[in-house]
């Protein structure tokens, strides 16, 4: 049995927690936030989505985001503003375009979600963790002859055993997600993608649900409120200096796991490890479905406006629509023109979902210029890294989780 610290309370530290618990281990959870999964692992689309794995890295996705970059309501954002990560960032983006991994990588990210999603309800059945769980699948749908002509292409090469892509009519859309029907754009929906073996649910809810198990059942130490400020080897173990609070505290591990979200960067830097993650910033609205009309008008399939990068998820009385990518920097500002093509699309699809009540948020997505996470050893021996999953750290990191944790144990 080890004594491990995994650094980071939202969904990558919560799953790698649990992975090494299971297997006998000794954890601690480390947080500098008062309560878990506050960041990144809030209120994201909610979406299991081995069907939206697909990396971002293609000619079509660069053109487009030049294109978006000084438009206030588009899908991309740019900031201008001089910052060296940012435009090294940008640089290794459209370097890993070039390399011409896209189909590679993003099969292999599916084949990672595949096997998370099967973990996440094997956690949920024997944890007993609610989280709003739906199991209906993914509907992607389209206004864009063109957008719908170049997905219905990639059936070729995606369609496969649990991402499977069936091709609907625009009545067959309507069909299988009755909430269209009461609005006037249903007509201009020229048709769908189903993928029903996806899944959606609320990622705090799992993350807060299951650190309750990890310290009730599995007696896990979660320390939060507290920042670890170095981590040094001594002969043969890793020696972690931690301030909670204004206590200073010095505790030895065999092994670390940083899995610090956008924070991981910085811990990079302090080791002396190559790395680029930068935080790639997104946008939700939850609004409460409080009337009956709001609750039977709503969707209950989870979905995603594929031309407009908007995806949509039931959270039991709540609706959750997420979307947009800004390049601004550790910044979680919340910008009402960029909230307010969120609220104006529940209006263009649901027009009868009340948004009186609705609460804005905005998180920082730890993405890599190739879109794939890091599951590796830092060159400090027995430090390892969980983290840059970008806007797939729920639909990915149970699986990535499971490859972290073999390689703790010297398995891979």
């Amino acid at each position: 049995m080890k004594k491990i610290a995994v650094i980071g309370a939202g969904i990558a530290g919560t799953t790698t927690a649990y992975t090494l618990l299971k297997r006998g281990h000794n954890v601690t959870i480390i947080d500098y936030r008062r309560y878990p999964a506050m960041a990144t692992s809030y209120a994201n689309g909610g979406q299991l989505s081995a069907s939206n794995a697909e990396t971002w890295n293609t000619t079509k996705n660069v053109i487009s985001g030049i294109k978006w970059m000084f438009k206030p309501d588009a899908p991309l954002l740019f900031n201008p503003s001089p910052e060296i990560q940012k435009y090294k960032w940008m640089f290794g983006f459209l370097m890993a375009t070039i390399k011409g991994e896209h189909k590679k990588n993003t099969l292999e990210t599916i084949d990672m979600a595949k096997k998370a999603r099967e973990i996440y309800f094997k956690i949920a059945d024997e944890e007993g963790i609610e989280f709003e769980l739906l199991k209906k699948g993914i509907l992607r749908f389209y206004d864009s002859k063109k957008e719908f002509k170049l997905d219905k292409d990639k059936a070729s090469w995606l369609n496969q055993e649990g991402m499977e892509w069936d091709i609907l009519t625009t009545e067959e859309v309507k069909n299988l997600e009755p909430a269209f029907e009461n609005n006037k754009n249903y007509e201009k929906i020229l048709g769908g993608i189903y993928t029903k073996s996806d899944a959606s649910g609320d990622i705090h809810k799992f993350c807060t649900s299951l650190e309750q198990v990890l310290v009730e059942k599995y007696s896990a130490n979660l320390q939060l409120n507290t920042t670890v400020e170095h981590i040094t080897r001594q002969k043969n173990q890793l020696v972690l200096t931690m301030r909670n609070e204004n206590e200073l505290i010095n505790e030895a591990f065999d092994n670390v796991v940083i899995c610090a979200g956008v924070g991981t960067q910085k811990f990079a830097d302090r080791l002396g490890d190559k790395m680029n993650v930068y935080p790639v910033k997104g946008y939700s609205i939850t609004i409460d479905l409080k009337d009956e009309t709001s609750k039977k008008c709503a969707p209950t399939v989870s979905l995603i406006d594929q031309p407009v990068k908007i995806v949509a998820s039931r959270l039991g009385d709540r609706f959750r629509v997420a979307g947009t990518a800004e390049l601004a920097g550790i910044n979680t500002d919340i910008r009402q023109d960029r909230i307010r093509p969120l609220l104006k699309w529940v209006e263009k699809y649901f027009p009868n979902i009340s948004t009186e009540t609705y609460t804005p948020w905005a998180g920082l997505r730890p993405m890599t210029p190739n879109m794939m996470p890091i599951t590796r050893e830092s060159k400090m021996k027995g430090i390892y890294y969980h983290a840059g999953h970008g806007h797939l750290g729920w639909t990915l990191s149970a699986q990535t989780a499971q490859i972290v944790a073999d390689k703790v144990e010297g398995k891979s």
